[in-house]
C-alpha cells in the first residue's frame, strides 16, 4: 500500500508527458521535448518544497519562439491539462509599469486566480502563459535616466514581471475587473507557479544575409532550410532584458508547420476540427465527408497567408458556413466536401476577413 501511495505521488516522467503532449500536437517534436523535460523538473521542483526539502532546483519557466500558428499557445494550454492545473492566457502588451494608466503585472495571478475558482492553493501551483512578449521589447537603446525616456509598456513591464518569474509574495486583486481596488487583495506565493512565455520575435528569425530570401517566418512558402539558433545576445540585441531572459532558462524555438502537418492538424489530434465538423452534422444525421483534395485547398491557404494552424478553423468555418446553415433541412444525408467547393468558396475571400 505504501510503495503504491509513492508510485501515485511521483510525477510524470518527460517521456510520459511527451507521449500525451503528442496526441493533441502535431509537429514540433524538439519543442515537446524541452517543455516535457521542464514540466517534469518543475514537478520534482513542487514536490521537494510539498515535502519541506531545501532544494537547488530552480524554476523551469519557458520562452517559446515561433510563427503565428505554430502551436505556442495549444502546448502550453495541453501542458496544464496533462498536469492537471490552473491555466491562464494573457496578452503582454495589455501590461504597464506599475502607477501608470493600464493593467498591473498582479493582474496576471487575478487572471489564474480566478480560474482556479479562487483556491490561493491551487493558483500557486499553476500555469500562466504570456503571449506576445516580444511586443514588450524596450523601444530605444540610449541611456534610461529621466522620466521623459520610461518606456512603461516595454522595459517597464519587463522590469515589473522579474519578481513574479523569480518567484515573491506578492499581493492580488481578488477582482480582476476592479483591480484598481486594493482593498480587496490576497497574497499569493509565485515560487512554483510556471511562466511560459512567447513570441514570435519574426525579426530575428532570418538576417537576411542569403540574397532572394525575404525575412520573417513563413517567407519561403514551405520550403524548409537549416533553422539558426536565436541567441541570447540576438535577444538582448532586440530588445530583450538579460535579467528578464535569465528568469526564462528554457528556451524552445518552434518551426513553421508545413502543407503535410496542417492536414494532421486538421485530421488526426483527439479534437481535430474535421471531426468536431463531422460530430456536428452527425446529430443532424449527416454523414460528412472531406476529401483530400478539399483539406489540401484549406492548408495551402493558411500556408500562404502565414496564418499557420490558427488560421485552420477561421478557414473551414468559412467553407462550412452554408452547409452548416442548411444542414437541419437537407434531405440528402450525406454530404462531401470536394476541391472546387473549398476553391470556390475562398475565391477572393481577404485572410484579413478570418478572425485568428
Amino acid at each position: 500500500m505504501e510503495s503504491s501511495a509513492r508510485r501515485e505521488e511521483a510525477p510524470l516522467t518527460p517521456r510520459e508527458i511527451y507521449k500525451r503532449l503528442d496526441r493533441y500536437v502535431i509537429g514540433q517534436d524538439a519543442a515537446k521535448r524541452a517543455v516535457a523535460i521542464a514540466a517534469h523538473n518543475h514537478l520534482k521542483r513542487v514536490q521537494a518544497r510539498k515535502l519541506r526539502r531545501h532544494s537547488l532546483i530552480k524554476k523551469s519557466n519557458i520562452l517559446l519562439i515561433g510563427p503565428t500558428g505554430s502551436g505556442k499557445t495549444h502546448i502550453a494550454r495541453n501542458l496544464a491539462e496533462i498536469l492537471h492545473v490552473p491555466f491562464t492566457t494573457v496578452d503582454a502588451t495589455e501590461y504597464t509599469e506599475a502607477g501608470y494608466y493600464g493593467k498591473d503585472v498582479e493582474v496576471m495571478v487575478s487572471d489564474l486566480l480566478l480560474k482556479a475558482n479562487h483556491s490561493v492553493e491551487d493558483t500557486q501551483r499553476g500555469i500562466i502563459f504570456v503571449d506576445e512578449v516580444d511586443k514588450i521589447a524596450r523601444r530605444s537603446q540610449g541611456a534610461r535616466n529621466g522620466a521623459g525616456s520610461r518606456d512603461i509598456g516595454g522595459e517597464g513591464v519587463q522590469q515589473a514581471l522579474l519578481k513574479l518569474l523569480e518567484g515573491r509574495e506578492v499581493y492580488v486583486p481578488l477582482n480582476v475587473t476592479q483591480a484598481w481596488n486594493k482593498s480587496d487583495f490576497v497574497q499569493v506565493d509565485t515560487r512554483d507557479i510556471l511562466f511560459i512565455c512567447a513570441g514570435t520575435f519574426s525579426d530575428l528569425h532570418d538576417s537576411g544575409d542569403e540574397p532572394g530570401r525575404r525575412l520573417g517566418f513563413g517567407a519561403d512558402d514551405g520550403a524548409r532550410h537549416p533553422r539558426r539558433r536565436i541567441s541570447t545576445k540576438q535577444l538582448v540585441e532586440f530588445g530583450m532584458l538579460a535579467e528578464f531572459l535569465g528568469r526564462l532558462p528554457v528556451v524552445v524555438q518552434l518551426d513553421l508547420l508545413g502543407e503535410t502537418e496542417l492536414i494532421r492538424v486538421l485530421t488526426e489530434p483527439p479534437d481535430a476540427i474535421v471531426r468536431e465538423f463531422r460530430e456536428l452534422l452527425a446529430m443532424d444525421d449527416i454523414e460528412l465527408e472531406f476529401e483530400d483534395a478539399a483539406l489540401r485547398e484549406v492548408v495551402r491557404y493558411s500556408a500562404s497567408r502565414g496564418l499557420g494552424a490558427r488560421g485552420l478553423r477561421s478557414i473551414l468555418e468559412h467553407v462550412m458556413a452554408d452547409i452548416m446553415f442548411e444542414a437541419p433541412e437537407r434531405r440528402r444525408r450525406q454530404v462531401t466536401v470536394d476541391g472546387e467547393l473549398v476553391r470556390g468558396r475562398l475565391a477572393g475571400l481577404d485572410s484579413v476577413q478570418l478572425s485568428v
